[in-house]
């Protein structure tokens, strides 16, 4: 853990990961702050960058976005010379929701989240298969999700 964060700061991320929509006023009440001084702490920790962005996370499934898919890709030699081309190419699919370059056999893996199976063969067959920089793609279908979590683990850290 970075030397600039005490244990309030580490403790003020943990409860705005858990719960973006906590006033500055319930998280000093929880830390027993005055809220002043945890605004300051607050506005710190963003402007040192360690919070990226506030969001809402949805439930996919109630959106109707049943599959999630793990896909390994192996570039074609081209694309081995082109990573920023087809990097950004993927990062236009909506349907990519996090890409990731690997070390080991596979060059990268994304995770990909769709409406159902037809969709997502639609989506691999058109649009991936259909990209002059994938030479090998191999799809893993996830079937029961046992963790699914956005919190990073801050308190290990300490």
């Amino acid at each position: 853990m970075p030397q600039q964060l005490g244990k309030t700061d580490v403790e003020i991320l943990r409860l705005l990961q858990n719960d973006a929509n906590l006033t500055t006023g319930a998280i000093a009440e929880r830390l027993n702050l005055s809220q002043s001084p945890c605004w300051r702490r607050i506005n710190r920790i963003e402007q040192a960058g360690y919070i990226r962005k506030r969001v809402a996370l949805l439930d996919r499934r109630a959106l109707g976005m049943e599959v999630v898919v793990f896909a390994t890709v192996n570039l074609t030699s081209d694309g081995r010379r082109k990573l920023e081309e087809f990097e950004t190419a993927i990062a236009r699919h909506p349907e990519v929701v996090e890409c990731y370059t690997m070390a080991g056999i596979w060059d990268y893996v994304l995770k990909i989240v769709t409406r159902d199976i037809a969709h997502y063969e639609s989506f691999a067959r058109n649009t991936l298969l259909s990209n002059p920089f994938i030479g090998e793609l191999h799809s893993h279908i996830a079937v029961t999700e046992i963790k699914n979590s956005t919190e990073l683990p801050i308190e290990t850290q300490l």
